[in-house]
């Protein structure tokens, strides 16, 4: 089929990978406009740019489907399928319909659950034990359209942020390819989605990534591994920010925020209910390091009796 792509980060770029090494005819793929990065603020290409260039496929980039002629050069593709892939652009009904067969979206979670902008980490964060991905049927709504494909992914209780991001790239494609089939065949069994059971997955913040300790051990530990590796939970210590990177629950009780002990296994503090043992950290301007590597030069940051 002839099919226009439309994602940015790594996650939509390894789809669109598959769809360069299938059979599909690729007309266009569009991106969210080059974005500064970096110390010196140069604009720089999404990964799905970067990768459709390598192949030579023509990229449109524009900021949203009201400029002149954006709708016109997207229906003028004459697309059978549009595939949607973490864009990061609400599309308006009239590019919804422009392609033969609609848009169709994968989206990392099993919907209605965690629908938004990051899944990922909010199932982790929330204590979830499984996630998945839905290949969806795109409407107006935000992630309401009819499912389409489910693939079934177990959280581990070691997963984070990053790897469970991988986990769910190995089903995405597959699951994508096996949609694009029964839509060329027309043997697809749309279901739609129970509105009563889904909750929202909100744009990860910095501030949110700013630890509690009054909040339960289990809590947080849930929170350190969802916002591995974007945007990494921390606590301040005066005027730094130190960043916790890996931690384990451990046994403990004390006022929360208070170091219980801290050696070569990690600095154990304790929190609402129950204690942590931080294992890996990175303080201000430093790459981050095993707790012993830390304890070596800044020990005394983090004595017996300490309050973070």
């Amino acid at each position: 089929m002839r099919l226009i792509f439309a994602g940015t980060p790594d996650f939509a770029a390894h789809h669109l990978q598959c769809l360069i090494d299938s059979d599909h005819e690729i007309v266009g793929v569009y991106t969210q406009p080059d974005r500064p990065a970096g110390r010196g603020k140069k604009l720089v290409a999404s990964p799905v740019k970067q990768l459709a260039e390598q192949h030579r496929l023509t990229v449109f980039q524009p900021v949203n489907f009201k400029e002149d002629g954006a709708l016109d050069t997207l229906t003028g593709l004459n697309a059978d399928v549009m595939v949607v892939v973490a864009y990061g652009l609400l599309l308006p009904q009239p590019v919804l319909d422009a392609p033969r067969f609609g848009c169709i979206n994968v989206h990392a979670s099993l919907l209605p659950r965690w629908r938004g902008a990051a899944p990922i980490q909010r199932a982790i964060a929330a204590g979830d034990r499984e996630t998945g991905i839905t290949i969806m049927q795109m409407d107006i709504g935000l992630d309401t359209g009819d499912m389409l494909i489910k693939t079934h992914c177990p959280i581990s209780t070691e997963d984070t942020g990053g790897s469970l991001h991988d986990k769910l790239l190995t089903q995405g494609g597959p699951a994508l390819l096996e949609a694009l089939t029964q839509i060329e065949q027309q043997t697809l069994k749309p279901e739609k989605q129970d509105d009563s059971l889904a909750c929202y997955a909100s744009k990860l913040t910095k501030e949110e990534a700013a630890i509690d300790w009054q909040q339960p051990a289990s809590v947080l530990y849930d929170q350190i591994r969802a916002f591995n590796p974007f945007p990494v939970a921390y606590f301040s210590q005066g005027k730094d920010r130190i960043r916790v990177w890996e931690c384990q629950l451990s046994d403990g009780q004390g006022t929360p925020g208070t170091v219980l002990r801290a050696d070569n296994q990690g600095i154990v503090v304790a929190c609402g209910d129950g204690a942590l043992s931080l294992s890996q950290l990175q303080l201000p301007g430093k790459k981050a390091l095993a707790v012993r590597d830390i304890l070596n030069g800044h020990g005394d940051r983090f004595a017996t009796g300490t309050q973070l």
